[in-house]
């Protein structure tokens, strides 16, 4: 007996509602406008001069890349595109402002969006400071 199995119609697979799916929602290519304030400012370590190097690697699973630092508490926890220890970290403590040393760029998980580093006068020490240790000189200027 032959098989007869031919193509659908429909090139696209199935899509499977996960748990995969909760953190891939903004994972899409496109621009997004990063906000210029934030209600969670006041939750910002109070020294973020010194900061750990670009290449420290995530504190609970070594990754060497990709990861963020919380700047409520200095923890380098690596992205939701690893293991996820960043997102857990927030989930359990509340901390809710990250820097990624990919991109330099600063998220809120609790407003769910990027912040302009360069525009929030809060971020702007800390945006430099980690600008200088990855790349050994500083940003810049901000086109205003």
């Amino acid at each position: 007996m032959a098989n007869k199995s031919t193509p659908s119609s429909s090139s696209s697979p199935p899509v499977v509602a996960d748990e995969t799916q909760d953190w891939m929602v903004g994972a899409g290519s496109g621009w997004v406008e990063a906000r210029t304030s934030c209600d969670h400012l006041n939750s910002l370590s109070s020294d973020l001069i010194h900061l750990p190097t670009p290449d420290t690697p995530c504190s609970r699973c070594q990754n060497p890349v990709e990861n963020w630092l919380c700047l409520c508490c200095k923890e380098v926890l690596c992205s939701r595109f690893v293991n996820r220890h960043m997102l857990m970290h927030h989930q359990q403590t509340g901390h809710c402002l990250a820097l990624s040393y990919s991109d330099l760029s600063v998220w809120c998980f609790c407003c769910e969006a990027y912040l302009d580093a360069q525009i929030i006068l809060q971020l702007r020490p800390i945006h430099q400071a980690a600008y200088i240790l990855k790349f050994g000189e500083a940003p810049p200027l901000p086109q205003l």
